[in-house]
């Protein structure tokens, strides 16, 4: 399997991605990602080199993005001081469960996140997914607190705002990395 950084011309793939994960966790009994997501928003970020996607034999079997840029009234100002890069949009096709390339994509980021001098690897998931939320911790992260003031991105109250963060670290993820060299992450 390979990791590189999605194009422009990636975003109604993913977004489709995106869709046939929120189908899925709708059938588990969450909302989540059950509002569309803008696909100008996505399209700004694939242009800013953090959207990441993983392909199998030239199939799109996951994505994350990976960013040193946090919403607003997440993480508090100190927090913000210490190197970090935050994860979201995590999402592994139905084809692919059950074969840990989740665990990999964060192992993967969690060691780029090292590469650019980070000390967290930082997230905010679905505050109502209880089992996306133990996956987590399963993962190492810890949880942090849950923030429920203010709004989504895409409109509407915050539902995501369940924090928890795990140290970066050197890691053998298993992909062929074909993305660049990272950036400094926020803080460091």
């Amino acid at each position: 399997m390979r990791i590189l950084p999605a194009r422009p011309a990636d975003v109604a793939k993913l977004l489709a991605f995106r869709e046939e994960a929120a189908g899925w966790l709708s059938g588990l009994g969450t909302d989540q990602w059950q509002r569309p997501y803008p696909a100008a928003r996505l399209l700004e970020t694939i242009r800013a080199g953090t959207v990441f996607m993983v392909l199998d034999a030239g199939e799109t079997v996951a994505t994350v993005t990976l960013t040193p840029d946090v919403e607003d009234g997440l993480w508090t100002r100190q927090e913000l001081t210490e190197p970090s890069l935050f994860i979201s949009k995590l999402s592994v096709a139905r084809s692919h469960a059950g074969r840990n390339v989740g665990g990999r994509l964060l192992d993967w980021a969690g060691d780029r996140a090292r590469r650019a001098g980070a000390r967290w690897l930082r997230l905010d998931a679905w505050t109502t997914n209880d089992r996306l939320q133990q996956y987590y911790l399963r993962q190492g992260f810890q949880h942090v607190r849950t923030v429920l003031e203010g709004s989504a991105i895409n409109g509407g109250p915050r539902v995501s705002g369940w924090l928890a963060q795990r140290p970066t670290r050197s890691a053998e993820h298993g992909f062929v990395d074909e993305t660049p060299a990272p950036g400094q992450a926020a803080g460091a």
